[in-house]
């Protein structure tokens, strides 16, 4: 639903209430349209900042001001995204409509300790000249030993099933386990991986996307693609992320071909900023299939890659980097696989570093 045919249906549903003289309130079918509508402006603004249409976001601002506090589901608002991505037209717009400099998403960061992060130095003297404060974790997911992030509790990612809308589900992929399709939450499109019915009983399965799960819920980086949510107390088993209409790097590769040299050391650059992250110790994680076809574009510029399905995944806590982990499983693809792991021997974090460095070959 688009911002103007939002505004319609809730004007419409005033009037409505207003010629009905009833002192009952509005209706539950009001309530759900009112709720629809901002749930659809809120999407339409933290979209246009993330592209950087200055314009668009100044229009849904004029339209309704309180857009300018708008959240998502990390609590995140619009200055947020303009800020870590050094979009400066769109955060003065937003500062002039007045935008909280330090307003503090789920993990206490502010709109400057997103900005030092990434390192856009222009925004962080903006946001300092209107006050901006550096708290949170400072943007230390790009710093080599972050900060992990709280666990959320279960009630904060345990997600209603009633609260999917597959009506214009698209099929992302298929596998002998599951499938992945685009669905909507709460009017935002994400990614969900369903187990198949047949297996929803199956021990093995249940413990892996358990596993899945548990493992996810930890991390939180921008080259890491976003866990939103599950459905673990109903059946299908469901597993809700962030939807990154880029498609993923095989796909991108075989289209484009290759790649000019600036764009390819941005997206090693991506990759390894998202492995770094995952390999930082005391809380090791090793993907163990790390591919192209488990890389992700955020957009279809290509601006940004993200490091997606970690069902292979294998989180360690270790005493020493140089520590060697007693899993001798051969997973992942044989392509992109270490030898030691094809040959059944014990290995390490540095498997993942063999895939990454086949990744930058191919």
């Amino acid at each position: 639903m688009s911002s103007d045919s939002s505004a319609t249906a809730a004007d419409g549903g005033e009037q409505a209430v207003s010629a009905a003289g009833t002192s009952a309130g509005p209706s539950p079918a009001y309530d759900k349209q009112k709720e629809k509508a901002r749930v659809s402006r809120t999407s339409l603004i933290l979209w246009h900042a993330h592209q950087n249409d200055a314009a668009a976001v100044r229009k849904l601002l004029e339209e309704d001001p309180s857009l300018v506090h708008a959240r998502d589901y990390d609590k995140r608002t619009p200055l947020h995204v303009a800020s870590l991505h050094g979009w400066t037209d769109v955060v003065n717009c937003l500062l002039e409509f007045g935008a909280d400099v330090n307003a503090q998403d789920r993990w206490k960061n502010t709109p400057l300790a997103d900005a030092e992060g990434a390192r856009k130095q222009k925004m962080i003297e903006l946001l300092k000249s209107h006050g901006g404060l550096s708290y949170g974790q400072n943007g230390s997911h790009f710093e080599p030993k972050p900060v992990q992030p709280p666990i959320p509790k279960k009630c904060d990612w345990e997600i209603e099933p009633a609260e999917l809308d597959f009506s214009n589900a698209a099929m992302i992929g298929k596998g002998s386990f599951g499938e992945i399709v685009k669905a909507y939450w709460r009017g935002t499109p994400v990614a969900v991986k369903r187990i198949l019915p047949s297996l929803s009983d199956d021990r093995l399965v249940i413990q892996d996307f358990r596993h899945e799960v548990d493992l996810l819920v930890k991390l939180r980086h921008p080259n890491i693609v976003q866990f939103l949510g599950a459905v673990t107390e109903r059946k299908p088993l469901m597993l809700i992320t962030e939807y990154l209409r880029g498609g993923d790097l095989h796909q991108y590769l075989k289209e484009k071909g290759g790649l000019t040299p600036a764009t390819a050391v941005n997206f090693a650059l991506d990759i390894a900023r998202g492995m770094t992250y995952l390999h930082n110790e005391p809380n090791v994680i090793i993907h163990r299939d790390l591919k192209p076809r488990n890389v992700l574009l955020v957009n279809s510029s290509a601006d940004h890659l993200k490091v997606g399905d970690f069902g292979l995944s294998k989180l360690i806590k270790v005493q020493n980097s140089h520590d060697v982990y007693k899993m001798t499983g051969e997973t992942g693809s044989y392509r992109y696989m270490a030898p030691e792991v094809f040959k059944h021997r014990k290995y390490d974090k540095k498997v993942d570093v063999f895939s990454f460095a086949m990744i930058l070959y191919e």
